[in-house]
């Protein structure tokens, strides 16, 4: 073979070889930043979720607590109704 025809099998068939890793390589970085970005989303989702519960719990916890206080007022009330019947 002289070096011509090594030059053409090269450029016919190393090029597209090359490019086509070239091309992996670029997508499985994409790829990677992709699920980075999908992990990060699902943390901030996360956290964003504990917030709300934290903040309905709260919230349910001081209705309780008025709502029992506001009871014991009743009672109380009916309690001195009674007394004067």
């Amino acid at each position: 073979m002289d070096t011509k025809t090594i030059l053409d099998l090269i450029a016919n068939q190393g090029f597209p070889i090359a490019l086509s890793i070239l091309l992996i390589f670029r997508i499985d970085k994409f790829m990677q930043e992709i699920v980075t970005a999908q992990k990060e989303g699902y943390q901030q989702i996360l956290e964003n979720t504990k917030e709300i519960y934290n903040t309905l719990t709260s919230l349910n916890q001081q209705n309780r607590e008025y709502y029992s206080l506001r009871l014991a007022e009743i009672y109380k009330d009916l309690s001195s109704l009674k007394a004067k019947i």
